[in-house]
Formats: C-alpha cells, structure tokens, sequence
C-alpha cells in the first residue's frame, strides 16, 4: 500500500477541495439561513444548528470522491459547479447523522451534542411544555428530512450543464436509495437477525455495501465521473476501486467504533456496542467465541440496561475472539484489490490517480 509518488500529508486538501466545498456549503447554507429566517423567527434555532453541523467538522470524504472522480474524467480543475455538487454529499451524509444518531441514540458528533439531544436541552432550557425527549426526535426526523431535501436541490442548482446533472442523476440518486436501505437492514438485523442461524455474516456484509461502501466511495466516483462526462469503462473502473475501497473503509470504522479512543472518534469507547450494532465485525466475534461467551455477548450488545461498566468486558470478548485479526486481514486483502483495480483504470492525465491512492490510504489506515 505504500508509492513512491509524493504526496500532502491530507489528499482532501489537494487542489485546495475542503476549502471549496466548505465555501459552497456555507454559500448555500447562508441562502437557506435567511429563507427559514423570513418564514419564523422560531426557526433561527433550527437554521444555526444545521449550519454548525455542517460546517464545524466532518472529513469530506464524500465530496472528495465525487470531485477526484471528476477530474479523473477529464473534469476542469477550476470548475466551480463540481464543486456545489460535490458538497450536495455532504448534506446527505449530514441527513443520515442526523437520522442515524436518533436511531442509535448517540448523546455525541463529533464531540458536540447530537442534533436530538441539542433539541432536547433547548426545550428544556426553554421551560417549554411536553416531553423534551419527543420533541428533541421530532426536531432531528423533520431536520434530517430538511437536510435530505437540500441535498437534491444544491445538486441540481450546480451551476453544471443540465445535460451533465441528468445524466449524474440516476447514480446520485440510486446512491441515496442504497444508502436509506442499508440503514433500514442495519436497524432490522438487532430485532430480527439471529446471530446463531449461519446467516449473520452474509446479512452483516450486505449492511455493509448497502450502507457504507457503495455510499462512501463508489457512487460519489461516478457521480463525479458522469458529471464530467465519464463513459461505461471508468464508471465500471471507479466500481472496481471504490466498492473494497468502502467495504474496508467501513470494517476500519467498525473496529473504532469498538477499540477506538474517543478523542479520537468523538464518540464515547465501545460506542458501537452500546448501541448494539451488528457489524461484520461482531458476527465474526460470534463465530469465534465458545457459545457461552457468544451467547453472552449476543444478549448484553445493545441492552437496554448496559452499563459503561459491562462495555470493558464485551470489548474484551470481541479482543478474544480473534475477530480484529480477521477484520484487519480483509482490510489488507481488500485493499490490494482496490489498488489494482485502480492501477488499471483508464483515468485522465493529471493528479487524479495520485490523490485517489493516497485517499484510499488516508480512508483506511486509521489508528485506534
């Protein structure tokens, strides 16, 4: 995984990318800002929550993808359209945060409050009537909701030749599809999925395409290649290097979320077993387990009434089951077809090839 071809020390910011699409998310956020402002001023609150989430933090991977997709299909290093689209990711990616730390009932993002409960403290800050906790999930569906709807319109209002946009669209929005039914099999498994029947691994690696992979990596490459353009071989090349590329973006993510340091991740430790996600990472746990343990660790991930104390211990069941070695020998396999597939893409002449390999490093070697 290593090159010898020099590059900065984070690829994002090559051709200054963060920076541009962080000046079109606050172009576009000051627009929206000032529509909310002159429906009510009781949506000010709303409108400066949204702003922060958007523009305090977040990696910009997603835009990333979407803009070196472009411009390894020829696109314009000095397009300002690409770079509005690119950030129209980044409103969906903060649309299902939003949804996605509800549903996992994360107190914390990105060190900050998570939007529900930022909700529940102005409600009880307020004095105001009713139950904070209803009103602060209210306020984050309906925002997520919000988040979701703007992310179409800063797409199609790119400023990039309509011809272009609608031939992107298909892609983008079969990328938001995916990504909305990923979170419902991941949110089905918990409930229905039986971690005994054989099938956890396979349900577990769905989850992970559905939800991650494809979202993260090989569907902003296409849609940044279509929007420059990109024929039938690059966008089946940007598939070949972006799918093992999300798949083990996400399996380092799952080990984070288990063995990560929260200052770090911005999540408290062992976030992903309190909220009892089943990722691959977990099934393999199971596998590797006696059945007691697994059976143990099947019943206390995500109870209601784990304690902070318990995650020590089932952090400890997962270390002993060898399941980190597994995950970390797929990411190294995964990673090796990535990188041969993008070795052979057929990109245009430029930096594009440079910089996707060292954001495919930057998106997998993550320390605990």
């Amino acid at each position: 995984m290593s090159s010898s071809t020099s590059r900065p020390a984070s690829p994002i910011d090559t051709e200054a990318v963060r920076e541009r699409v962080n000046a079109a998310l606050a172009e576009f956020m000051d627009g929206q800002s000032t529509l909310l402002a002159k429906i009510s001023p009781q949506l000010v609150p709303a409108s400066d929550a949204l702003r922060e989430f958007l523009l305090d933090g977040g990696k910009r991977l997603r835009p990333a993808f979407c803009y070196w997709g472009w411009r390894g299909a020829g696109g314009a290093a000095d397009s300002t359209g690409i770079a509005h689209a690119a950030a129209a990711l980044e409103l969906l990616q903060a649309s299902a945060l939003v949804h996605d730390d509800l549903m996992d009932r994360s107190d914390t993002r990105r060190g900050l409050p998570s939007v529900h409960r930022r909700f529940e403290a102005l409600h009880r800050d307020s004095g105001w009537r009713g139950d904070r906790e209803q009103y602060g999930a209210s306020a984050a569906v309906l925002l997520g909701d919000l988040l979701l709807i703007w992310c179409d319109e800063l797409f199609l209002r790119s400023g990039l030749p309509s011809a272009r946009v609608l031939a992107a669209k298909p892609a983008f929005d079969l990328m938001r599809t995916e990504v909305m039914v990923g979170q419902y099999l991941d949110v089905l498994e918990p409930v229905a999925g039986d971690s005994a029947d054989g099938g956890a691994l396979d349900r577990a690696q769905t989850v992970l395409h559905y939800k991650s992979a494809k979202y993260t990596i090989e569907r902003p490459l296409q849609v940044g290649g279509l929007l420059a353009g990109a024929g039938p071989e690059l966008v089946e090349a940007y598939s070949a290097f972006g799918l093992p590329l999300g798949e083990a973006f996400q399996l380092r993510d799952d080990l984070l979320g288990v063995f990560g340091d929260p200052a770090v991740t911005g999540k408290p430790a062992g976030d992903d077993l309190r909220e009892g996600k089943r990722t691959l990472l977990v099934a393999h746990a199971m596998r590797g387990l006696s059945p007691a343990d697994a059976r143990h660790l099947d019943e206390r991930l995500g109870a209601p009434d784990l304690t902070a104390e318990e995650i020590p211990a089932l952090r400890a069941l997962v270390e002993r089951s060898g399941a980190a070695e597994v995950v970390e020998q797929r990411i190294e396999e995964l990673m090796r077809q990535s990188l041969a597939a993008l070795d052979a893409a057929p990109l245009a002449d430029g930096p594009a090839r440079s910089t996707l390999l060292a954001l495919a490093e930057a998106a997998t070697i993550r320390k605990y």
